[in-house]
Parts: structure tokens; C-alpha cells; sequence
């Protein structure tokens, strides 16, 4: 076990923490705002009312919040991959 193999886990151990807090709060609002837009189809369709198919504020702010996830979770993969990396190096 050498100084790369503990720099490695150490980027990654920080890199993965990093992610999941980028990541944790946009996935969060997403999710609800996703079941609350559910709830509203749901209720429509019920009512007998059409959805129109154009963007809405909540849409919008759906494909925001679910990017800003995805890059949150892109920064713990780039994180677990050092720590893969400092088992593999010898």
C-alpha cells in the first residue's frame, strides 16, 4: 500500500461524499414534484380535462432538478472508480 493507492481513496472517499450531497436534495425535489405532477394527471383525467403538451414551469423545473442529479451522481461514479483504481494500482 503506497502514497498513490491512499491518495486515490482519499480523492475518491471525498469525491463520492461530494456527489451524494449534490445529489441528494435535486433528487429529492424531484421526486416530489414528479408525484405532485402525477397527482395533477390524475385529477384531470378524472375531471375529463385534456393536458396540454407544452412545458410548464414544474416540467421545467423537473429536468433541472433531475440534471442536477444526475451530476451529483456522475461525481460519486468518478468517486468509486478511484477507489477501485487505489485497489488496483500495486
Amino acid at each position: 500500500m503506497g502514497p498513490i493507492n491512499l491518495a486515490l481513496w482519499a480523492m475518491g472517499v471525498v469525491l463520492i461524499a461530494l456527489g451524494y450531497l449534490r445529489a441528494r436534495d435535486p433528487w429529492t425535489r424531484y421526486q416530489a414534484l414528479k408525484a405532485q405532477d402525477a397527482n395533477i394527471a390524475r385529477y384531470e383525467a378524472w375531471r375529463g380535462g385534456l393536458r396540454s403538451e407544452s412545458n410548464t414551469g414544474a416540467s421545467v423545473a423537473m429536468e433541472i432538478l433531475r440534471r442536477q442529479a444526475q451530476i451529483g451522481a456522475a461525481i460519486a461514479v468518478v468517486g468509486f472508480v478511484l477507489v477501485f483504481a487505489g485497489f488496483a494500482i500495486r
